[in-house]
C-alpha cells in the first residue's frame, strides 16, 4: 500500500510538472505575441515631438492626435511650448516633428521663413472655415452707427475706447510674435488708423480678460478675436458685440493675392482670410512616416467642439489633467470615427 501510495504521488507530482510547464509555455507564448504585436505597429520605437503656444486653448485637439499617434505605436512627449515664428523654424530644421496649431494663411510668413514646401508641409484640414477680426461692444456700435474699422479714423469715436487718458481707442491685440500681430500692425497702416488707434499687446488671455471687465462694467470695448475661441460663447457676436467690417481687403503681402470673398464671412468682410487650422510637419518626418501622414490627413475636429470645450477652460477647468480629460471625453463619445483614424492610418503604413 505504502508503494502504491509513493508511486501515486510521483505520478500526481509529474503531471503536475507537465501542467506547470504547459502554462508558462503559453504565458510565454503570449507574451511575446503581445510584443511582436507591439513591435509590428508603425510607430513602433519612434519618440515624437512636438509643438504648441502657450494658449491653453491649443492644447485640445493637439492631445487628440496624440492619442490617435499612441494608438499606432508612437510614443508622444510633453509638448514643447514655443512662439509661433521659432515653431515653425524648429519643424524646418527637424527638431520638432509637427504641430497642430497652425493656421495655414495666417502663418504663411512663418512657414516660408522656415524653409517652406522643401523642409515643411501642410496635412490635412484639422479644422475649417475659421474666423478672426474685431469687434466691439454692440451698445457702443448702436448708439454711434459704427459698423467700420475705419470709422474710428474720427478722434471723437476713437475717444469713445480711450482707456490710458491719450485720447486714441485702444484695441486689444495680439501676442507680440503672433500671425495676428502682423496684420493688425498693417491694417493700423493701410487704413489710416495710427493717429487714434493703438495696438494694445501683451499676453492676450490676461488683456481679453481685462476687457471683459470693462464690458460688465458697462464701459465700451473695441478688441481683436478668433473662432474657435471661449470670448464667442461668453460675448455673443450679434448680441453682446458686432464684428467690424474693414472697407477694403489689404493683408501683408506675404499672405499671397488674396480677393474679398477670401476675407468675407456671414457678408461682412472681416479684413482677415476664412482660414484653416491644419498640422505642419517637417517634410522628412512626413515621408518616412506614411501612418502619421495619413492620421494628420484624417483627423478633423469640429469648430463646436473646440468652443465648447474652450469654454470648460474658462469655466474653472484649466488643468492639464482637466485638458487631457476633455481630450479623451471628446474620443470615448466619437470612439468609432477615432477608430477609423487609428485602421486607415495603419492600412496607409502597409
Amino acid at each position: 500500500m505504502i508503494q502504491l501510495r509513493i508511486k501515486s504521488l510521483a505520478l500526481g507530482t509529474m503531471l503536475a510538472g507537465l501542467l506547470l510547464g504547459a502554462i508558462a509555455c503559453s504565458n510565454t507564448s503570449g507574451e511575446n505575441t503581445t510584443e511582436q504585436a507591439s513591435e509590428d505597429l508603425p510607430g513602433a520605437g519612434i519618440t515624437l515631438t512636438h509643438a504648441q503656444s502657450s494658449l491653453l486653448e491649443e492644447h485640445f485637439q493637439t492631445l487628440i492626435i496624440n492619442r490617435a499617434l499612441e494608438q499606432l505605436g508612437y510614443e508622444t512627449q510633453p509638448p514643447k511650448e514655443l512662439t509661433y515664428p521659432t515653431m515653425f523654424a524648429a519643424i524646418g530644421n527637424g527638431d520638432i516633428d509637427f504641430t497642430a496649431v497652425n493656421w495655414e494663411r495666417l502663418h504663411t510668413d512663418f512657414y516660408e521663413n522656415s524653409g517652406g514646401d522643401e523642409k515643411l508641409a501642410h496635412v490635412g484640414v484639422l479644422t475649417p472655415a475659421v474666423l478672426q477680426g474685431y469687434q466691439m461692444d454692440k451698445k457702443t456700435a448702436d448708439e454711434h452707427n459704427i459698423t467700420s474699422l475705419e470709422q474710428l479714423k474720427d478722434p471723437e469715436l476713437a475717444k469713445l475706447f480711450d482707456t490710458d487718458g491719450n485720447g486714441k481707442a485702444n484695441l486689444t491685440g495680439c501676442d507680440p510674435g503672433w500671425g495676428c500681430e502682423l496684420v493688425i500692425e498693417h491694417h493700423l497702416d493701410t487704413y489710416g488708423l495710427r493717429d487714434t488707434v493703438e495696438h494694445n499687446q501683451g499676453q492676450y488671455s490676461a488683456l481679453i480678460a481685462d476687457t471683459m471687465v470693462r464690458y460688465k462694467e458697462g464701459e465700451p470695448v473695441l478688441f481683436y478675436t478668433w473662432t474657435p475661441y471661449w470670448v464667442g460663447g461668453v460675448l455673443k457676436p450679434g448680441e453682446e458685440t458686432i464684428w467690424l467690417e474693414v472697407p477694403y481687403t489689404d493683408l501683408p503681402e506675404a499672405q499671397g493675392e488674396v480677393s474679398e470673398a477670401d476675407t468675407t464671412a456671414n457678408g461682412k468682410n472681416l479684413g482677415f482670410v476664412v482660414d484653416r487650422i491644419r498640422v505642419v510637419a517637417n517634410k522628412e518626418f512626413i515621408d518616412a512616416n506614411p501612418a502619421a501622414k495619413k492620421l494628420f490627413e484624417l483627423v478633423e475636429i469640429p469648430i463646436d467642439a473646440i468652443n465648447t470645450q474652450n469654454m470648460l477652460i474658462q469655466e474653472g477647468e484649466n488643468t492639464q489633467q482637466d485638458i487631457q480629460r476633455h481630450a479623451d471625453e471628446w474620443i470615448a463619445d466619437n470612439q468609432e470615427l477615432f477608430d477609423s483614424w487609428v485602421e486607415q492610418a495603419m492600412q496607409a503604413q502597409s
